[in-house]
């Protein structure tokens, strides 16, 4: 039996047809997969090689308080008085004390570097003056109060605590409250024209006053 030309003709135009839709298709995966421009890559896990992840991101609070937020609104035009600069752990499910922190052992108040505070005034703490200029802040945490320090010995890592580098000692009480913070914080409150440097973490607050 023959099979007519004009059948044959048009078998012939659709296995083409197939076959080079086929093509497309296979060029298309292969430059998906090859081509780091082709819009909608599929996305590849990589290792950042300047920097590592950090699972304690660093956090900065200001006295006034949002003072670069007042400064870009125009809404103060005086310097800030004071900025804490800090690391900030989170619990991962464990409890402050016993399983992070030990009472009567000094912590960075943070994580990574040494917790830095600045001073851009005086200030007055619990009635000792403190001069203007960048120090490091750490505590001694005991079970109803802390023992808060000021030191000099600034651009450190961690805590290798050098009680003749203090500038100052302070106790506040420690307040337990009802919360469970994740993440450690350190923030400047106003309080009366002064301001409260507050140090919480899981249900622990202590507060420092300035005065300037």
């Amino acid at each position: 039996m023959r099979i007519p030309g004009i059948l044959l003709f048009f078998c012939f135009l659709l296995f083409a047809c197939n076959n080079k839709e086929e093509n497309n298709h296979t060029s298309t995966i292969k430059m998906v997969s090859t081509d780091s421009s082709a819009p909608g890559r599929a996305e590849r896990p990589s290792i950042n090689p300047y920097a590592g992840i950090d699972v304690s991101p660093m956090d900065m609070s200001y006295y006034p308080v949002d003072y670069p937020k007042l400064k870009m609104a125009k809404s103060v035009t005086i310097p800030p008085l004071a900025r804490v600069i800090y690391s900030r752990p989170h619990l991962q499910g464990r409890h402050i004390f016993h399983e992070v922190l030990k009472y009567d052992e000094p912590w960075r108040l943070g994580a990574n570097e040494a917790t830095e505070l600045d001073l851009y005034k005086d200030a007055s703490i619990q009635d000792k003056k403190i001069k203007a200029g960048r120090y490091i802040i750490y505590c001694i945490p005991h079970k109803d109060n802390w023992t808060i320090a000021i030191n000099s010995n600034i651009d450190s890592w961690g805590l290798e605590p050098d009680a003749a580098k203090d500038v100052a000692r302070f106790t506040v009480p420690v307040v337990k409250t009802n919360n469970s913070l994740e993440y450690f914080t350190i923030v400047f409150e106003d309080n009366n024209n002064t301001a409260n440097l507050l140090m919480a973490w899981d249900d622990a607050e202590v507060r420092l006053p300035f005065k300037f």
